[in-house]
C-alpha cells in the first residue's frame, strides 16, 4: 500500500507540471468550448463560493468537503464527517455588495440560506439624471435542503434542492434547481475522487409589470438558464505527519455560460490548530503565470486557526480573493462542531 501512495503521489505531481508547463497542450485535450457562451444564464450569485477556506483553496473543494460548506461544494460531503456542524460566512464582495451564507448539518442531512444584498438605490432617468427620490433595491435569496448517503466505505453520493429567488424592484424571478454530488475514496493513501453537478434545472424568467416613461407596460420577458456548473475534482495528501498535513486539489470546471478553467488547491495544517491556504484558477490555454484575461479572477489566499472549547470545536477561517478588473474580495467564516 506504501507503494501504491507513492504511485499516486507521483502520478499528481506530474499532471501538476504538465498544466504548469504546457497550457496549450491541455487546452488541445480540453477545448475551450465555452468562451463565446458568457453572460447567457441568471442568478449569477450562486457561482460566489460558500466559506472562506474552499475559496481560498482556488474552489477546489469537492473533493475535500469535509466541513458545513459541503451544502455549496458537494453535498457528497455531507458523509464525510459526523456530528453536527454549523457555519456562517460574510462576503464583503464588490461595489458594496454583502454576500452571507448559513448552513447546517446533522448526520448527512443539511440545510442552507444563501443571501446576496446591497443598500437601496436610486431611480434615475434621463429628464432626472440626478434621482427622481424614488429608490429601488435588488436581492437574491436561495434555500437549500441536502441529503447524502454513504453507500460503501469510499462512495457517498449526495443531492440538493435549492429555490432561489431574485427581486429587481418590481420584478421577481424564481425557480427551482438540483445539485448532484458523488465522493470516491480510491484506495490509494488519502487519494479520493468527487463529480459534481450544481444548479442544474429549467430556464427562468421575471414576473411582473414594467411601466415605461411613455407609459407602455411589458409584463414578457426573456427566460434563461441557470449556471449551470460541471465540476470534477481530486483531492490527496502529499505529506501527512503526526504534527503537520499538506493537502493538495485540483478541479476541472465546465460550466454552461463561460469557458472551461482548470482549479488548484493548497492547504497546509499544523497541529490541526493553524491554517494557511493558496489557490489559483486558470481558463484552460492561458499560461499559468502571470494575468488571465479570460477569467473574472486568478489567485487566492487565507488562513485559518481551530480550537475546542467545552461545548464545541470552533474554526476562525480568511479569504483574500484577487477578481483582477473588480479588485479585491475578503471573506470570513466561522464553523463550530458540537
Amino acid at each position: 500500500m506504501h507503494a501504491f501512495t507513492k504511485y499516486t503521489r507521483l502520478l499528481f505531481f506530474i499532471a501538476l507540471i504538465a498544466m504548469i508547463v504546457c497550457p496549450h497542450s491541455l487546452a488541445q485535450l480540453v477545448p475551450n468550448l465555452g468562451g463565446q457562451r458568457a453572460g447567457i444564464s441568471a442568478y449569477q450569485f450562486l457561482k460566489i463560493g460558500a466559506g472562506a477556506r474552499g475559496v481560498a483553496l482556488g474552489e477546489t473543494f469537492v473533493a475535500i468537503a469535509n466541513d458545513a460548506s459541503a451544502l455549496y461544494w458537494n453535498p457528497a460531503g455531507l458523509s464525510q464527517f459526523t456530528g453536527t456542524e454549523v457555519m456562517f460566512a460574510h462576503t464583503e464582495y464588490v461595489i458594496d455588495i454583502k454576500h452571507e451564507f448559513f448552513g447546517g448539518e446533522y448526520d448527512a442531512i443539511g440545510a442552507a440560506v444563501t443571501s446576496l444584498h446591497m443598500e437601496d438605490m436610486e431611480v434615475t432617468t434621463e429628464t432626472q439624471p440626478l434621482g427622481t427620490g424614488r429608490y429601488f433595491s435588488f436581492g437574491d435569496l436561495a434555500v437549500a435542503l441536502s441529503y447524502s448517503r454513504k453507500m460503501t466505505d469510499q462512495f457517498s453520493f449526495g443531492l440538493t434542492g435549492r429555490y432561489v429567488e431574485e427581486t429587481l424592484d418590481v420584478l421577481k424571478m424564481r425557480g427551482f434547481m438540483v445539485d448532484l454530488g458523488t465522493y470516491y475514496w480510491t484506495g490509494l493513501g488519502t487519494a479520493r475522487f468527487a463529480v459534481v453537478v450544481s444548479n442544474f434545472g429549467g430556464n427562468v424568467s421575471p414576473s411582473g409589470e414594467v411601466t415605461h416613461g411613455d407609459g407602455s407596460r411589458d409584463t414578457s420577458f426573456q427566460s434563461f438558464s441557470p449556471p449551470t456548473l460541471f465540476k470534477i475534482g481530486f483531492a490527496i495528501e502529499p505529506v501527512e505527519m503526526e504534527n503537520q498535513r499538506l493537502t493538495t486539489s485540483i478541479e476541472l470546471h465546465h460550466p454552461n455560460d463561460n469557458a472551461e478553467n482548470v482549479h488548484l488547491g493548497v492547504e497546509y495544517a499544523w497541529r490541526e490548530t493553524f491554517f494557511l491556504r493558496a489557490g489559483v484558477r486558470r481558463t484552460i490555454g492561458q499560461a499559468f503565470l502571470g494575468r488571465d484575461d479570460q477569467n473574472a479572477g486568478d489567485i487566492s489566499l487565507g488562513a485559518g486557526a481551530a480550537t475546542t472549547m467545552s461545548i464545541a470545536h470552533i474554526s476562525f477561517d480568511y479569504a483574500y480573493a484577487h477578481l483582477n478588473l473588480l479588485g479585491s474580495v475578503h471573506r470570513f467564516s466561522v464553523g463550530m462542531s458540537f
